[in-house]
């Protein structure tokens, strides 16, 4: 066992290709080996992680992005890995993509711009043609009308604050709105108390909610019914938020004027009046350098500092480190962890500078940090004795 986990290389596998920029953030310490069968952390955007068998070492997986249904979560809880992803990194790429949608679909610019291309070879008459077909396309302005946002996250809020700025009104709803959103988001965003409101008031609707057994399905016959005829729906989020069974016969009715979906399969292509966009929504360089950056420097702070941020599994928790010796442990959230956890540390005769103790859920996170200068060799017997208190998931000592 490693006696100093600082010294030790840490190794960094990637599953995807992972913009330079982020991969740069590695340096003194680590080392890029996509070979390796047992990294310290993976780096990953889309891959399927669900067969994967993890090795020992394995401590952290970050996701470059914000969705995490290709990694295994409770798999990764139930072994004391941290799972992370970038929440906002991307946010600008998706509100750009979702106002250009909107903006596209409402003037018809989509299939002006196809039947455009059809009239290649009419040579001279193209012009005369032009002004004679272009009354089939004529759409409509999004200034004074509606829009309703489901979901006030990073991308949700840039949404509703940019909607403002093209002069609609907007409405939006998100029992789960954090502090930090809500500091950001412009007064002028109507509140919506429940979600059906927003259903009943809005011209365009784009939701923004991770996929949840709550949310799976929730665009459905029963929902549609609630809505404006013609409603259009922009999902930029997961394919599985929509039945897609419902949303063909609302389509079919016109119920549904438009779906703008960045998840296109066999079902979609098949339906009236959709725009199957082909998952683009963060796919700007900016927002794949952004994502890259901002994961590798998650991964590399809790590697050499026990700190986490932006965690899916773990709770997020933080101790200013000043390099003093640092037990960090993943554990059952069940009582006297911490008691048996600081009596390991005092039985070597060391004191206790500073600690955090966060839990989520069934499980917890402690970070001690030791106020003696500890001797090196006890660090090995330190880390195993509290490895064998009962409810200790992972621990190490930095």
């Amino acid at each position: 066992m490693s006696t100093l986990t600082l010294e030790k290389v840490k190794t960094i596998k990637t599953l995807n290709n992972i913009a330079e920029s982020g991969l740069n953030v590695f340096q003194d310490g680590f080392a890029i080996d996509n070979d390796s069968d047992n990294p310290d952390a993976i780096l990953v955007r889309s891959f399927n992680m669900h067969a994967i068998e993890f090795g020992n070492d394995l401590k952290a997986i970050a996701r470059a992005g914000a969705g995490v249904n290709n990694i295994p979560l409770d798999k990764c809880t139930e072994q004391g890995i941290v799972v992370f992803n970038t929440p906002g990194a991307n946010a600008n790429a998706v509100k750009e993509m979702v106002l250009a949608s909107m903006l596209a679909a409402s003037r018809n610019l989509f299939d002006g711009v196809a039947w455009t291309k059809t009239l290649e070879v009419e040579g001279e008459q193209i012009p005369k043609l032009v002004e004679a077909g272009k009354k089939q396309f004529v759409g409509k302005e999004i200034k004074g009308k509606t829009l309703g946002v489901v979901g006030l996250g990073a991308i949700g809020a840039l949404v509703a604050n940019s909607a403002l700025d093209l002069g609609m009104d907007v409405i939006a709803f998100d029992p789960f709105i954090s502090v930090d959103v809500a500091w950001n988001l412009s007064r002028n965003v109507q509140r919506a108390m429940k979600i059906e409101q927003l259903f009943a008031n809005a011209d365009y609707i784009t939701v923004h909610v991770p996929l949840t057994a709550d949310t799976k399905a929730m665009f459905n016959q029963e929902t549609f019914g609630i809505m404006k005829q013609d409603v259009y729906i922009l999902n930029f989020s997961r394919g599985e938020l929509v039945n897609e069974a419902d949303m063909e016969l609302a389509l079919e009715s016109g119920k549904v004027g438009k779906y703008i979906t960045d998840f296109p399969n066999e079902a979609v292509l098949k339906m009236k009046n959709t725009i199957p966009v082909p998952h683009l929504g963060a796919s700007t360089a900016e927002s794949e350098e952004n994502c890259a950056i901002m994961a590798a420097r998650q991964v590399k702070e809790f590697l050499e500092t026990g700190n986490i941020k932006n965690s899916v599994n773990f709770p997020n928790a933080s101790l200013p480190y000043v390099g003093k010796q640092r037990v960090a442990a993943f554990h059952k959230n069940v009582p006297n962890m911490v008691g048996q956890i600081t009596s390991a540390i005092s039985s070597y005769d060391l004191n206790i500078a500073d600690m955090v103790n966060r839990s989520r859920g069934d499980y917890a996170y402690t970070m001690i940090d030791i106020d003696n200068e500890v001797n090196s060799d006890i660090l090995p017997s330190l880390e195993n004795k509290i490895k064998q208190i009962a409810g200790i998931v992972t621990a190490r000592i930095i």
